[in-house]
């Protein structure tokens, strides 16, 4: 199994150049996995930045052309450093072209609740009453090599797109966990946050839905223990849909939240 650690892993090669190694299983089909390219990018950005500012604490990635499995090369710069972030800016490329851009805001993270928050943490039922996410799942022609590294639960309500039947309410709520057993970070967070499968499923449109751009958040450090993640859509039209995205710690406080943009085939 390859951890998230070592699917993150880097290697410095100086003047802000890195060498990364693309693991096959945090991918989704045959392709990397959004979230975990990002996370890629991050642990650049909060290597670069030193320990001042350890955590990742927003990003804004274009996804540009999807990597290929194996070695790849990341280049960081800053932008700014000053007393409370520092930005960078950080490309992903291969065989010489960009395959995905990200602004990414460095800070530091603790695990305060929050002084105030509007939304509450999504309801779901027990870890163990809802279904296990397989990596072979019905209904498709790929395969989630993802679910052997995280372990995710559906809500049992959100499941009636298995049978052919979607109840189109355009949100999917499940739990999450990393299957080495280790607790959620700010980078791994990434990874909760481009949730398996889309909520295209729900909408009754299965199949891959290319990310392009996605924007997410981290505002605290999780708690010890699952997460919940409660994905929805607001509009599909003109071949695109958006996805918003929301995680609770184990404490049911929100640690992360994301937009993206993603390309979706819809029926004439």
């Amino acid at each position: 199994m390859g951890t998230f650690q070592e699917a993150t892993a880097l290697s410095a090669r100086g003047d802000g150049t890195y060498e990364a190694v693309l693991d096959p299983l945090w991918s989704v089909g045959t392709r990397p996995h959004g979230g975990y390219l990002l996370a890629v990018l991050g642990r650049v950005a909060c290597d670069s930045a030193g320990g001042e500012h350890p955590h990742l604490t927003a990003v804004s990635g274009s996804f540009i052309e999807s990597p290929e499995h194996g070695p790849a090369e990341v280049r960081v710069r800053t932008l700014r450093g000053g007393r409370s972030v520092t930005q960078v800016a950080a490309t992903l490329e291969q065989s010489g072209r960009v395959r995905v851009e990200a602004l990414i805001t460095l800070g530091l993270l603790d695990d305060a609740d929050p002084w105030w928050s509007g939304v509450d943490p999504v309801e779901l039922p027990p870890e163990q009453e809802c279904w296990p996410a397989p990596a072979d799942p019905p209904g498709v022609d790929f395969k989630v090599p993802l679910m052997e590294v995280v372990e995710e639960r559906i809500d049992p309500a959100a499941l009636a797109f298995v049978f052919g039947e979607p109840s189109r309410t355009g949100s999917i709520a499940t739990w999450q966990r990393l299957a080495d057993g280790s607790d959620w970070d700010p980078l791994s967070l990434l990874v909760a946050l481009d949730p398996v499968p889309p909520v295209t499923f729900e909408l009754g449109l299965p199949g891959w839905m290319p990310t392009i751009q996605f924007s997410a958040y981290v505002r605290r450090l999780p708690a010890p223990g699952p997460v919940r993640v409660r994905a929805s859509a607001t509009d599909v039209g003109g071949d695109r849909v958006d996805e918003s995205v929301q995680v609770w710690d184990d404490k049911g406080r929100l640690v992360a939240q994301s937009t993206q943009l993603a390309a979706v085939r819809v029926p004439a």
